[in-house]
């Protein structure tokens, strides 16, 4: 088998809670970009690095289902809700990576506020082993890492993304520049606890959705969720 024929999977994490547009449109540009074979939207069940989410596990699961119908590309995996308690990224490349064999082109999607604290996650340098970490930011950002994390992704940054994908499954930390909205969930529950219309900023089906089970009539929203 060629090189260009090993399966290029992308691992996009979150709490999506909701999920939006803003997650929709960086998929869909990851997987453009990178011509994934798939991107795998997972929710996370007990994120370590923010509060709890609003949602239950099965709401955000049914949530991105509806929202990846659209796109044949997006696949919706309950990895982490079925493991349970904590959701560490490395224990997701370990179980994606195993499933999908030593040469599947695995990408980890990352948001670059996200990669800023990367020193933080756990087992953090081990995350080039299992896949490439795409950092996905505004045109001209800096990565704004400092110490051991800054000569880690110094030393696995890649300029040629398609090159780097082609020549191996993992190792590599790219950057993407793609379209940012600027919506947040935490922006879309505020307005749904104030019986204000969230509509334009996730998909309908989501928001009808939403409306039909009140998950968000009355939230304390968390500062920062995105």
């Amino acid at each position: 088998m060629s090189a260009a024929a090993f399966r290029r999977i992308g691992v996009f994490g979150g709490t999506f809670d909701p999920v939006h547009n803003g997650h929709l449109r960086t998929a869909l540009e990851v997987g453009e970009l990178l011509a994934l074979d798939e991107l795998r939207l997972v929710p996370a069940s007990v994120p370590p690095h923010r509060d709890a989410p609003v949602a239950t596990g099965a709401e955000r699961l049914r949530m991105l289902q509806l929202a990846a119908d659209a796109n044949p590309g997006f696949v919706v995996d309950d990895l982490e809700l079925v493991r349970g308690g904590a959701s560490y990224t490395i224990e997701t490349l370990r179980a994606v990576r195993a499933e999908a064999g030593p040469q599947a082109r695995l990408c980890l999607v990352v948001g670059l506020d996200a990669f800023a604290q990367i020193h933080t996650w756990k087992d953090w340098p081990q995350l080039t082993d299992h896949a490439h970490v795409v950092v996905v930011q505004r045109p001209g950002a800096a990565l704004g890492l400092t110490g051991d994390a800054a000569d880690w992704a110094a030393q696995r940054l890649a300029t040629d993304p398609l090159s780097v994908l082609a020549a191996a499954p993992c190792g590599a930390v790219l950057r993407l520049e793609l379209t940012q909205l600027a919506i947040s969930a935490t922006q879309i529950r505020a307005l749904l606890a104030e019986h204000r219309s969230p509509r334009y900023l996730l998909p309908d089906a989501v928001l009808d959705y939403i409306r039909e089970n009140r998950i968000y009539d009355c939230v304390d929203t968390h500062p920062g969720d995105r």
